[in-house]
């Protein structure tokens, strides 16, 4: 059924074929990279020139956001344009769920939703399509969407190379630096000590080098900056003393309600890798330059979920952003996100617009000059480019679980500069206007009940229509049981989070006898 839909989708396309230059793709993907976690977004601690080189020579969306705000999820709604209630991903890859969520020993009261467990075959991405119009196709670093028993790879959904995807979501059969035990990534002896960001970089710039004459999708999706972060020596020094220089606070650490939350970017060992990262990224826009590409080569970064100030290795800040990764609030979904697009002349700088990663495969088939045929969730953001304005429209975010990070099971609408999150918990509702509270400080459901109702009932209506999964009640479940873990968990937790700041701030701080095996 899959290739009969593709073979009639193939035809259309080509009946659809406009008149215009094939434009290349270079689509960079950042993991766990939190909204303010570069310099052009406003952050004095991190330094980011590559990566910031892309937004100012491109479009700033202000207000970009993931479809989810953890990464399986947000990254099955990059390739595919459609919402995770309608690709049945609401998690990350690896979640426990029903009876086996109380195996986790959290206590909680709701049992986490059943989540489909790799991509599907019967859907169409963004690769699967592009090929059709005899683009060459590239996937480099984090996949996290299924495994080679599940016959979901990269190359199982539209890429003809992969290089490091597969089932895990992190870089742990052999950490940041060379060799990486990658079964889907070749370690040589001269890479010794080399950076897992520029490995994949390496690879990218082979492909493309490659394919120069030719139109290409080159997918760069970094497994930095995911846990367990790691860094070279001289570039954790160099942000050591820089968070000395700027005033070391006392508490790193405020508690939310379920785990404590960074509070300041002064991180060494995240700096330093979100550091390789941008060195990274810099090594493939010279390749793109060196060639003579640049002009025709449409760049697109984001992340794939907000920032991990809580759980994981509580890596940032968020701030002034509530929460992180994992979480209902801004700093779970908002995130850096960036268009380039050459033929396009004189786009906007910035675009302060809601807009989601589920745009972008709209945005980039019509940018190639095909008419889009299958019913996504998102909307070409092509428009936008061309400064013409969208009518504010309905966005909404479903997350049947307990994030590790520390979020409730929730599901959120949002409109214009108004923002609803439902609890599945308790029904209680929180209502936000973005424009005065980018914190979410002050709940005013109750001030406003007009607004409230309107978005509660749309957000209950789109549930339903969507067939989306409602958690269920633990009967087991005991609030004073609860309370207690809770209590103890985070007393703990944010004494031994306090304890490793302050140790991968001092200067003679020496992770292990190598440092993970970096070469400086």
């Amino acid at each position: 059924m899959r290739v009969f839909s593709l073979i009639i989708l193939s035809l259309i396309i080509i009946s659809c074929k406009k008149n215009i230059s094939t434009p290349n793709f270079l689509f960079i993907v950042v993991d766990d990279l939190g909204h303010r976690d570069l310099s052009v977004m406003g952050s004095d601690f991190y330094e980011t020139p590559n990566i910031d080189r892309i937004a100012l020579e491109g479009t700033i969306f202000t207000q970009g956001y993931a479809n989810a705000s953890v990464c399986s999820p947000s990254r099955a709604s990059l390739l595919t344009g459609l919402y995770p209630t309608s690709h049945g991903i609401t998690d990350w890859i690896g979640a426990k769920y029903g009876l086996e969520w109380r195996e986790i020993g959290r206590k909680t009261k709701l049992l986490p939703s059943k989540y489909v467990k790799h991509l599907s075959s019967d859907l169409t991405t963004l690769p699967e399509v592009l090929k059709l119009y005899n683009y060459n196709t590239f996937f480099s670093g984090k996949w996290h969407l299924g495994s080679k028993e599940q016959k979901s790879l990269p190359t199982d959904h539209g890429f003809d190379i992969n290089k490091g995807g597969y089932e895990m979501g992190g870089p742990y059969s052999g950490g940041y630096f060379s060799p990486f035990n990658n079964p889907f990534l070749e370690d040589k002896k001269e890479e010794k000590g080399m950076s897992l960001p520029m490995k994949l970089a390496y690879e990218t710039s082979s492909f493309i080098k490659a394919n120069a004459n030719k139109p290409f999708l080159a997918y760069l999706s970094f497994y930095a900056v995911h846990a367990p972060i790691q860094s070279a020596k001289s570039k954790w020094s160099k942000y050591q003393k820089k968070a000395v220089d700027q005033g070391i606070m006392k508490d790193g650490f405020e508690m939310e309600k379920r785990l404590p939350v960074r509070i300041n970017q002064d991180n060494p060992v995240y700096a330093g890798l979100l550091e390789h990262t941008d060195d990274a990224v810099g090594y493939v826009l010279k390749t793109i330059d060196d060639l003579g590409l640049n002009d025709n080569t449409v760049v697109v970064f984001v992340s794939d979920n907000g920032g991990v100030s809580s759980g994981d290795d509580y890596a940032t800040s968020n701030v002034p952003l509530r929460g992180g990764k994992g979480y209902q609030w801004e700093g779970g979904t908002r995130i850096p996100f960036f268009i380039k697009a050459p033929q396009i002349k004189n786009a906007p700088k910035k675009i302060d617009i809601p807009v989601t990663g589920a745009d972008l495969f709209p945005t980039l088939l019509e940018l190639a000059g095909i008419e889009k045929n299958n019913k996504v969730d998102g909307k070409s953001l092509v428009p936008l480019l061309k400064g013409k304005l969208f009518k504010d429209r309905f966005l909404y975010w479903h997350y049947p679980h307990y994030g590790n990070q520390g979020g409730d099971p929730n599901a959120i609408v949002r409109k214009g500069d108004w923002k609803l999150i439902y609890y599945f918990e308790d029904g209680k509702n929180e209502l936000y206007n973005l424009t005065y509270d980018i914190g979410e400080t002050n709940n005013i459901f109750n001030k406003f009940p007009d607004v409230g109702l309107e978005l509660k009932n749309e957000l209950k209506k789109w549930l339903i229509l969507s067939n989306a999964i409602i958690p269920e009640k633990d009967p087991i479940h005991n609030y004073e049981k609860e309370k207690k873990w809770l209590i103890e968990n985070k007393q703990k937790i944010k004494l031994k989070l306090e304890k490793k700041r302050l140790l991968q701030l001092d200067p003679n701080y020496v992770p292990n006898k190598n440092w993970w095996g970096s070469k400086d």
